[in-house]
């Protein structure tokens, strides 16, 4: 039996460089730290030798989430945290068809996100590379055509980047709903969605769609994907504890030179319209589209930001926030967590 510790997942210094300094204190609410442990535990049972496995880990996120150790149990031929890219993960390989089976535990403590926003206009100026980045369009995200017509159209008037997020929040919100046949978080596809005006989906569409929509009209935005690792003070239908196999989520970000990353969420008002029955003006909902607009409750963790993550020279996630893994060259399916044998359960650290 082998064991790894690893002590602090790095990445942090980047984040933090993206900060500015203008930007509003946590509220009050933001600064109780709460620490979970994340255990994975897989059983690769599929037939075949040359077996590979990826599993998502948490990361240093800017000032909201610290990940303070990580280690492993297990016998695969190889394993190891690496970071691919940017992204933070653990793989392991197995050349035949032994046992594979390995427990991954990560503790991370998280706090609320609440921002303050002010209402200054950003210059040019205040995007480093960094930023640039996320104006970038994706094979699943293309800025211009029917995407840049859309969110033309999300924001009328608004002239500063706030009021034009703003506007496109509102107007994902408005347009979208909440699709329970999806699959997982769903697939980020938004030219797609907006072309057939299916606009219905998970975490990972209807998000998206807020992003691609923000880059189209230059501002810097971002998926965040996770999972939830606790109940809500919100909703019940926000939170999960436990068993978490399925509680991954997909959040999104936008940039304001004021105000640094900001924290939103036009999926979960959806997710709480169909899962609690209310309508759209009940006034619980429309409390909860305000907070989830600057602000997240982090019974949640964040894995990473990116989309399209090579696993190798032959596998390719469209988003790296379920476990992955290949038997023989083949795919095994990551939504399905009793056919592919992993369980992801998460306990509060006092």
């Amino acid at each position: 039996m082998q064991r790894r510790d690893f002590i602090i997942l790095a990445g942090s210094a980047a984040l933090l460089s993206q900060v500015p300094l203008a930007r509003a204190k946590e509220m009050a609410a933001g600064e109780a730290w709460r620490k979970f442990r994340l255990t994975y535990t897989i059983n690769l049972l599929q037939q075949g030798n040359d077996a590979n496995l990826w599993l998502p880990l948490p990361d240093n996120m800017a000032d909201y989430q610290r990940v303070s150790d990580a280690d492993w149990l297990g016998r695969p031929d190889e394993a190891s945290f690496i970071r691919m890219g940017n992204v933070p993960a653990f793989f392991a390989h197995w050349q035949d068809a032994t046992p594979r089976e390995v427990t991954v535990s990560v503790e991370v403590a998280t706090r609320d996100r609440m921002l303050g926003l002010r209402r200054n206009n950003p210059t040019a100026e205040d995007f480093n590379d960094a930023t640039q980045h996320y104006l970038q369009p994706t094979d699943a995200m293309p800025l211009d055509g029917i995407v840049h017509r859309t969110a033309l159209e999300a924001i009328q008037h608004a002239t500063s980047p706030l009021q034009k997020a703003r506007a496109i929040y509102d107007w994902v919100v408005d347009n979208t709903f909440r699709e329970p046949a999806v699959k997982g978080c769903g697939r980020g596809d938004i030219k797609t969605m907006l072309e057939t005006g299916n606009l219905g989906g998970k975490c990972a569409d209807i998000n998206s769609l807020f992003v691609g929509l923000c880059r189209a009209v230059g501002i810097p935005a971002r998926e965040v994907y996770g999972i939830r690792v606790a109940e809500s003070r919100q909703f019940k239908s926000l939170g999960r504890a436990g068993d978490i196999s399925k509680a991954q989520h997909c959040r999104a970000e936008f940039y304001l030179a004021e105000a640094g990353w900001v924290p939103v969420d036009a999926a979960d008002v959806r997710k709480a319209v169909l899962e609690e029955k209310l309508p759209l003006d009940d006034a619980k909902i429309v409390a909860l589209r305000e907070r989830l607009f600057g602000s997240w409750e982090m019974n949640w963790v964040a894995f990473n930001h990116d989309r399209d993550v090579a696993l190798n020279s032959r596998q390719k996630a469209g988003f790296f926030m379920y476990p992955c893994a290949e038997v023989a060259g083949e795919r095994c399916d990551s939504l399905n967590p009793e056919s592919f044998s992993y369980n992801i359960e998460v306990q509060e650290v006092a």
